[in-house]
């Protein structure tokens, strides 16, 4: 078989699969290996398998992963996030909409230590549901405005998606954790911004909570020091080039740890279950990456991406039209297919293309993981849309009314980000070597 052909039929089989229901990992490594025996014969294909599995088994650039997933575990079992919350509703308390501007502020914080959306959104939204319901506000605005707020979990380092990019890109992972953190505080910005206009014009969405003693405030801080001590920790240290992503990881989860044991009471028994859930996490994840590298390999071996290249040049159109096109096409994919089945799908076709274009990979990768993000909240397959729905009792049509203008602002969002790259580079530009 001739290898585009092949790579053809591997794209083609893996997307019939998925839609009959079957697993990603089992889609990509059952088609992978099928096509690989036609194409290679299957002395080939095994051994490129086996070697495939031992090299990711054994490859570095994915380890700082189940570290940040352990310090995530290990802060489920504490309660920084509520302490967060309550910190930054006592300051926010005057603002129209003040609840729901603390909630994504709390997430964006949050998100320097969780790095995935669904756990910053649930963690968050059990500390905050209660406080919407009690101060009545609107509960579709307000579990709309935690849906969206949780972007920011995958954007601000660290961010388990911006591991799995880094891994099947090659890009390096600390630069690119750096080039999430200025536009993760832009989101955050725009975010916020929704709730006050909204909630100004019609105060039924979110009243203000009034005012709260400066003696309430100064206290509410102390809840705070853990996270920005979590934060300096990780990113201070990648940022000035004293550890890198793996060792931060490190440094995190021990810090995490001792804070947790020292001033949150963990015991064995919460460890122990922080453990296991990041075990189980880190496993699902590492079978769906070997199963891709050898989808990868089917498709690299094969003249798709070379051939996609030169019919893009021969288009002669602006190359951010090209840019635009691709940040279309993911947004729609996104609609349909989860997050991580699209980087395998797309990244090695568009990364390649994209760079030998004369863009900057660091910054394709933030525009990557801001697509993933929205996909999980568009339907009819958007993830955080159903995990939300379910956790809070919201019927679909409330929920996605809910979501819109948040929506709006992310894909607003999106568009600022393709049009000034310079706010992605700026931060990874001036670290040191």
């Amino acid at each position: 078989m001739d290898y585009t052909l092949a790579a053809v039929v591997c794209v083609g089989g893996m997307l019939f699969l998925l839609m009959l229901g079957i697993p990603i990992a089992y889609s990509l490594g059952f088609i992978s290996v099928i096509v690989g025996v036609l194409a290679f014969g299957d002395a080939a294909v095994f051994q490129r398998a086996g070697g495939a599995t031992f090299q990711m088994l054994f490859k570095l650039s994915w380890t700082p992963l189940p570290l940040f997933m352990l310090l995530a575990c290990i802060i489920s079992e504490t309660t920084i996030g509520a302490d967060l919350f309550l910190a930054t509703r006592k300051w926010l308390s005057r603002i129209p909409g003040g609840l729901l501007v603390a909630s994504i502020m709390g997430q964006a914080a949050m998100s320097a230590a969780l790095g995935a959306s669904t756990p910053t959104i649930i963690a968050m939204g059990k500390v905050a549901e209660p406080e919407f319901k009690k101060n009545q506000y609107n509960k579709p605005f307000a579990i709309g405005a935690l849906v969206c707020g949780g972007v920011l979990g995958p954007l601000i380092p660290p961010s388990a998606t911006m591991i799995i990019f880094a891994v099947i890109s090659n890009v390096p992972l600390g630069k690119l954790f750096i080039a999430g953190l200025v536009p993760g505080i832009l989101l955050a910005l725009m975010l916020s911004a929704v709730p006050v206009i909204m909630c100004w014009r019609k105060p039924s969405l979110g009243p203000p909570l009034g005012p709260v003693p400066w003696k309430e405030r100064v206290i509410s801080l102390k809840g705070v020091w853990p996270i920005i001590v979590v934060m300096v920790a990780i990113l201070g240290s990648i940022y000035m080039g004293i550890a890198t992503p793996t060792e931060a990881g490190g440094v995190g989860c021990f810090v995490v740890l001792i804070i947790a044991v020292g001033f949150y009471r963990l015991r064995f028994k919460g460890l122990f279950r922080a453990m296991k859930e990041t075990a189980v996490l880190n496993g699902m994840i590492l079978i769906v990456i070997i199963a891709a590298s050898f989808f990868t390999y089917i498709i690299g071996s094969s003249t798709l991406a070379k051939s996609l290249y030169q019919f893009v040049i021969s288009l002669q159109v602006p190359h951010i039209l090209v840019v635009v096109s691709i940040m279309i096409l993911l947004i729609i994919l996104g609609c349909f297919i989860d997050g991580i089945t699209i980087m395998m799908l797309t990244v090695p076709f568009f990364v390649p293309l994209l760079t030998n274009l004369g863009f900057n990979p660091l910054w394709i990768g933030v525009l990557y993981v801001v697509n993933m993000e929205i996909g999980l909240i568009t339907p009819p397959m958007g993830l955080n849309l159903f995990i939300t729905r379910n956790t809070f009792k919201l019927g679909s049509g409330e929920l996605l009314r809910g979501i819109l203008p948040f929506l709006c602002v992310l894909i607003l969002f999106l568009a600022v980000l393709v049009a000034f790259p310079d706010i992605t580079l700026w931060l990874p530009s001036m670290m040191r070597k």
